[in-house]
């Protein structure tokens, strides 16, 4: 049910939302790499209840974008390179993922950025809707899969822009890149290929 206003099961989100930021800044790795993140974590929270106001969203929809932005804040806390995801599992479950997998590198901006595409593209396709309310159900997946890899390529090219003005090694903890040179092109595919799943599910539940 598509929902305009925000209802008490809304606001426990955001709830969740905001002690997860006041959390995250109780002494972050990198303050100023910290802040950069978090801007990007203001801007998408605005830009969501603003539309959330003007055209609605599921319940649904609305969650999986707050579930979106818990683990960038999460990110945002650790600087993407440094998320203690393996140390985690191999404290707590005495499993190390990163060895099993064979990742030479810390993973976690890979899953930000699946999650990127797996997680928004419920919201994403709610505003193709209104916007061309006559297109057909396979038409606006792929106009959504497009604008998934649009603002993939948008983002690396400010995370780009804004890694110029700071030094070699504040850049290096904001990208994330950790000497990948390809960092940027499987962040975007990444991104592509959980929208296409997730567009792929709710093609499914479409009614015919």
């Amino acid at each position: 049910m598509i929902e305009t206003q925000l209802s008490l099961k809304h606001w426990i989100c955001l709830a969740v939302l905001l002690l997860a930021v006041a959390i995250a800044s109780i002494h972050p790795l990198e303050f100023e790499s910290y802040l950069l993140h978090q801007a990007g974590t203001a801007f998408m929270l605005v830009a969501l209840l603003c539309c959330q106001k003007k055209i609605g969203f599921t319940f649904y929809s609305f969650a999986l974008y707050i579930g979106f932005l818990l683990i960038h804040i999460l990110g945002a806390h650790y600087l993407y390179s440094y998320v203690p995801y393996n140390e985690w599992l191999i404290q707590y479950f005495h499993f190390d993922l990163n060895q099993t997998m064979g990742w030479p590198r810390n993973m976690y901006d890979r899953l930000v950025h699946l999650a990127s595409g797996l997680l928004l593209y419920p919201v994403f396709l709610r505003l193709f809707q209104v916007w061309l309310p006559s297109v057909k159900p396979f038409s606006l997946f792929l106009l959504v899969i497009q604008f998934v890899m649009a603002t993939g390529l948008i983002y690396e090219w400010i995370e780009w822009w804004i890694a110029m003005g700071l030094s070699p090694e504040d850049a290096e903890n904001y990208n994330g890149q950790q000497g990948d040179i390809w960092d940027a092109h499987m962040d975007m595919l990444l991104a592509t290929l959980a929208a296409i799943i997730a567009g792929s599910i709710c093609l499914l539940k479409a009614p015919k």
